[in-house]
């Protein structure tokens, strides 16, 4: 029976996010306006201010951020972070970090969302390029996924933002067997350990206690390219 679990608690996964300071056509500075399916995220602030904008079925909000601000939504929430001054944000995800193993869809054009190689090729930033060219990749990734992100906005009625909902779906569909093991070994297993701790605890047993560890990690990549801007990566 699994009576401890070794990752984050819950089986959740965090990264460190400095957020992009390039400016974009609408003027304001951010970083690469994008959905995720399956996961909730979280921000909580560490310094600066900005905003992140989001798109859902419900409309378009504004959420102001500042350092000690947490804020989270859930799958289907279309996020564009702003930075109006040294945004740093601490980032918790579900699912063992899945929203940045996979569980992310950026607003792109249509034509790019035909299928899994064409959104691929126009997303990839090529790691071994050098840091300025993976910069220009990725200030173009952003630029374009503005561009389908706009035209969501602009649009009337819920279909457009249905129809990305159904292209998202079809994109990452090749994908839901890794991300179900990657659930099953991080949140499932994390819930399971509780139940089994509450099983042995309801007998007054405790043989859980005498594996109590402490666990440290340092990043294992510092000011990768992200979605929303320079990462500090974990494996978790």
């Amino acid at each position: 029976m699994t009576t401890t679990h070794a990752g984050l608690p819950g089986g959740v996964a965090i990264s460190h996010v400095s957020v992009y300071d390039w400016p974009a056509a609408d003027g304001a500075c951010g970083g690469t306006p994008h959905m995720h399916l399956a996961c909730s995220e979280a921000y909580v602030v560490t310094g600066g201010r900005g905003a992140v904008q989001t798109l859902t079925a419900s409309g378009y909000e504004v959420t102001p951020l500042q350092a000690g601000t947490v804020a989270w939504f859930t799958p289907g929430t279309i996020h564009r972070l702003v930075n109006e001054g040294d945004l740093r944000i601490t980032v918790l995800m579900q699912n063992s970090g899945l929203p940045e193993a996979g569980d992310a869809v950026l607003t792109l054009p249509s034509e790019y969302l035909t299928d899994p190689e064409t959104y691929a090729r126009a997303c990839a930033i090529p790691a071994d390029a050098p840091e300025e060219e993976q910069e220009r990749f990725a200030r173009a990734r952003r630029d374009l996924a503005l561009e389908g992100y706009r035209a969501l906005r602009a649009a009337e009625g819920p279909q457009a933002l249905a129809a990305f909902h159904r292209a998202a779906a079809a994109l990452v569909r090749p994908r839901i067997a890794e991300w179900r093991e990657r659930w099953r070994q991080g949140a499932e297993a994390s819930a399971a350990a509780t139940g089994a701790q509450l099983d042995w605890l309801e007998q007054a047993e405790a043989p859980h206690l005498a594996d109590a560890a402490v666990r440290t990690e340092q990043p294992v990549a510092r000011g990768k390219f992200g979605m929303c801007g320079r990462l500090d990566v974990y494996e978790n």
